[in-house]
């Protein structure tokens, strides 16, 4: 193995590790932030605006975050970003202290930028793999999640009630996992851009984004994790109108995100094989079978089942539209490329937390499904447009 494969294999399981703290972080404010909301919300509908919050301090940095590593390099901003997520779990933990509702709803939002910057790990390990390496890279960084989806849930039924009041140590274990974040990305060894990319003309944004194929990519990864996302967020409230106990709850949330990074072991080896659109096409039909589970019945399985689908659907398209979208700019069109698909996959989390609190508490579980099947039927006929856009272009 030469020096650079292996430099790059290195920096891969890095960012891997870093992808573990940052979801094991993530599925724990997943099981506790629409709980703590429903707690403290003046009324039952907004119990998931932290989420909202979260989400949306997401969308508001990460074009910013983008455009700040391409300034001092990926490595010293993304210790930025984790630096800053300690501060918004400080801040959430004193909002349960103070029994504050909005300062909870500031803490997501400031705890948003860290997650802003996390999701540019699985770039940066497309960007220091070979062509050939590229696809099964992203995977391996986002199988590291695979460790918050064990971990978070489980973290956060030990530290839910470890500090009074209720919820403030699971806030206060989220600091912890930042600072191992960056002691993590202190020892990366990335390289910034070379001064000829620097120096290179790039195309404006609008001509970036013309390009079907693009258009395509930010929409299927941006509806398939606003999907997951309304579905995952309203399914603890579910479970308990249903009557079903926090545990139960938290098990669920602790397998539907095994489920979403378990696949990506091998997601990247069938990307090779069949290729991206046949993939992300599996995970439309992945996503169908979910909803379809999730109507059938309101029993612990059924959920359980959904979600687990739901994950694995997800992690289909997530990983085959960032593959996608990887082949749609030059190197020194990145940040404005990247940072555009990360600002719309952000907003439709942003508005599908908020809209799933709504529609969960007032029209209940069954509405939210469907909610959800309009927009998956999206995403299929934008890959099946792709499918015929490549046959015409062979015949």
């Amino acid at each position: 193995m030469s020096s650079t494969a292996g430099n790059a294999r290195f920096n891969v399981g890095l960012l891997a590790a870093c992808q573990a703290m940052l979801m094991t972080n993530n599925a724990t404010l997943i099981a506790v932030n629409g709980l703590a909301g429903l707690a403290l919300a003046p009324t039952p509908s907004l119990a998931t605006l932290p989420v909202t919050c979260w989400v949306v301090g997401g969308a508001i940095a990460t074009m910013q975050a983008s455009q700040y590593m391409k300034k001092v390099g990926r490595r010293a901003g993304l210790i930025r970003g984790a630096s800053v997520g300690i501060v918004g779990a400080a801040i959430c933990a004193s909002a349960i202290w103070q029994a504050s509702f909005w300062l909870l709803c500031f803490g997501a939002l400031v705890w948003g930028t860290y997650n802003a910057f996390g999701q540019y790990y699985r770039f940066v390990a497309a960007e220091v793999a070979a062509p050939d390496f590229k696809a099964t890279a992203v995977s391996l960084v986002l199988a590291g999640g695979l460790v918050g989806g064990i971990v978070g849930p489980t973290l956060s039924r030990y530290t839910v009630d470890l500090v009074g009041p209720k919820f403030a140590g699971a806030y206060l274990a989220l600091i912890v996992f930042a600072l191992i974040t960056m002691a993590i990305l202190s020892r990366m060894r990335i390289p910034d851009q070379s001064a000829e990319e620097q120096a290179a003309s790039d195309r404006p944004l609008l001509e970036i984004a013309a390009q079907p194929k693009y258009i395509v990519a930010v929409m299927a990864g941006a509806i398939s994790y606003g999907v997951m996302n309304f579905l995952m967020t309203s399914t603890p409230i579910a479970m308990r109108v249903c009557g079903h106990p926090y545990g139960d709850a938290a098990f669920v949330i602790s397998s539907h995100v095994v489920a979403m990074f378990a696949p990506s072991f091998f997601t990247g080896g069938l990307i090779k094989r069949f290729g991206t659109i046949q993939v992300m096409l599996a995970g439309v039909a992945l996503n169908v079978v979910c909803i379809g589970v999730a109507l059938a019945g309101l029993e612990v399985a059924n959920f359980w089942w959904a979600l687990v689908l739901l994950g694995v659907g997800w992690n289909f398209l997530y990983i085959g539209a960032t593959t996608l979208l990887t082949e749609t700019y030059r190197p020194e069109e990145r940040a404005k490329a990247q940072g555009a698909n990360e600002t719309a996959i952000f907003a439709m989390m942003a508005l599908s937390s908020f809209s799933s609190g709504m529609i969960v508490t007032n029209a209940g579980w069954e509405k939210v499904n469907y909610a959800a099947t309009p927009l998956i039927a999206i995403v299929a006929a934008a890959l099946l447009f792709l499918v015929m856009r490549k046959q015409e272009a062979r015949a």
